[in-house]
C-alpha cells in the first residue's frame, strides 16, 4: 500500500506544495512545531533515508539545501534545522525547521494550528523565497 506522502506526489491528497521537480517535493508539514515548517521527500517511496541510491540521497540533500535556503528568507532565523524523525510514515523525508535556538527544533510534543488560509499564505511566501 502506498504510504501518505506517495498519495500525495500522486495528487491524490492535497498538500501545501513549496517546491518539486521531477525527483523530490517539499511542503508544509500539516502539524508544525514553527511556521515554515517542511517536509522534503524523494517522489520515489523507499521507506529509510539511508537507503535511497547513492544519487537520489545526494540529490534530496541537494533539494532540501535550496528549500532551506527559501525558508530563511521567508522567516528570518538563526537557522534551518535538519530532522530526520518519523517512523509512522514508511517514506523517506527530512524535516526542516526555522529556529531561533535548539529548542524550536527538539519540541515536537508542541505543534502549531494554522487555517487553511495561513497555510497557503506560507507557502506562497516560501515558494517565491527558492531560488
Amino acid at each position: 500500500m502506498a504510504s501518505i506522502f506517495t498519495k500525495i506526489v500522486k495528487g491524490e491528497i492535497p498538500a501545501y506544495k513549496v517546491a518539486e521537480d521531477e525527483n523530490y517535493l517539499a511542503f508544509l508539514d500539516i502539524f508544525p512545531v514553527a511556521k515554515g515548517h517542511v517536509l522534503v521527500i524523494p517522489k520515489k517511496e523507499v521507506d529509510y533515508l539511508f537507503d535511497l541510491e547513492d544519487e537520489l540521497y545526494v540529490g534530496l540533500q541537494l533539494f532540501a539545501k535550496k528549500v532551506a535556503t527559501g525558508i530563511k528568507k521567508a522567516f528570518p532565523c538563526e537557522k534551518v534545522g535538519v530532522l530526520v524523525l518519523g517512523l509512522e510514515v514508511p517514506h523517506a523525508h527530512i524535516h526542516l525547521v526555522p529556529m531561533q535556538n535548539e529548542a524550536d527544533l527538539l519540541n515536537f510534543s508542541k505543534k502549531m494550528k494554522f487555517t487553511s488560509l495561513e497555510f497557503e499564505e506560507i507557502t506562497e511566501l516560501i515558494s517565491k523565497n527558492i531560488d
